[in-house]
C-alpha cells in the first residue's frame, strides 16, 4: 500500500489485515519507492494515495503500465475531480475510493476486487458476453444513492453482513454444504436472513435477489426434501 501519512498507513495496514485473503506486502510513502518496490517484490494490488511527496499516483500507474507491470491499482485518495477519476480509468486503475472512508468501504472494494480475481484466474475461455459482463460487475460494490426505490443502504449493508458471517463460520468450522444446520455452507434462505435482520421474509428476499442480481452473491438451489428445492443465498466466496 502507498500512503505518505504515517499515521494513515498504519491504520490502512490494520484495516487490511483484518481481512482473510490479503497480506500487506510493504508500505511505501513516494512514488519512487513504491516504483522500486514493484520492481523487485511480485505484488498483485497496490492500494495507491494519488497525493504523494515526490509525484502524483496517476505517474506511478503510468510507470508501472510503462515497465509492463500488470499489478493492479485501487485508487485511494480524496482526489474528487472528474479529470483525475477519467485518468484513473486511462491507467488502469480497477477500482476508486474517496478518503475518509471506513473499514466497511474498503472490506468491500477489496472483497470485491478478490471475487473478480478468482472469477479471472480460472482456466479456459468465457461462454459469451453474459459470462464478461458478470466478471466485471464484481468490480462494482453497491452504491447506495443509485439503490432501487424503497430500499436502504442501512437495509442491504446488514443483509451482506449476515451473509458475510455465515460464509466465515462455515470457513471456520469445516462444513461443507449441504450439512450441519439450515444456514451452513449451503447459504442461507431469505426466512433466516430476515429473522438474522429482523426484517419480513419479503423484504429479505428482495434485498437478496438484489444482491444476487449485481454479483455480490449466489443462489443456491437446496434440496431438503419433497417438492421444489428452497433458494438459499450466499455470499460470493474468494479463495483463502
Amino acid at each position: 500500500m502507498v500512503e505518505d501519512d504515517p499515521v494513515a498507513a498504519e491504520a490502512h495496514r490494520a484495516y487490511v489485515e483484518r481481512l482473510a485473503g490479503f497480506t500487506v506486502a510493504g508500505v511505501a510513502h513516494s512514488g519512487a519507492e513504491t516504483v522500486r518496490f514493484c520492481r523487485t517484490r511480485h505484488v498483485d494490488l497496490v492500494l495507491l494515495d494519488f497525493y504523494l511527496p515526490d509525484t502524483h499516483g496517476l505517474a506511478v500507474c503510468r510507470t508501472l503500465r510503462a515497465e509492463g507491470n500488470p499489478v493492479d491499482v485501487i485508487a485511494v485518495t480524496s482526489a474528487r475531480d472528474l479529470g483525475v477519476v477519467r485518468a484513473a480509468v486511462s491507467a488502469g486503475v480497477v477500482q476508486y475510493l474517496l478518503k475518509p472512508f471506513t473499514f466497511a468501504a474498503l472490506r468491500d472494494k477489496l472483497d470485491s476486487y478478490a471475487r473478480f480475481r478468482d472469477s479471472a484466474a480460472q482456466p479456459g475461455e468465457v461462454d459469451g458476453q453474459a459470462e464478461v459482463d458478470r466478471m466485471l460487475a464484481t468490480l462494482r460494490t453497491t452504491e447506495h444513492a443509485t439503490l432501487p426505490k424503497g430500499m436502504s443502504g442501512e437495509t442491504l449493508d446488514a443483509i451482506s453482513a449476515v451473509l458475510a458471517d455465515s460464509a466465515r463460520d462455515s470457513a471456520a468450522d469445516g462444513s461443507e454444504p449441504g450439512e450441519g444446520a439450515p444456514d451452513d455452507g449451503a447459504g442461507m434462505s431469505a426466512a433466516a436472513v430476515a429473522d438474522a435482520v429482523g426484517v419480513a421474509r419479503v423484504t429479505a428476499r428482495r434485498y437478496l435477489e438484489y444482491l444476487a442480481d449485481n454479483g455480490l452473491a449466489r443462489r443456491k438451489p437446496h434440496y431438503g426434501g419433497v417438492g421444489r428445492p428452497e433458494v438459499r443465498y450466499a455470499a460470493m466466496s474468494r479463495k483463502a
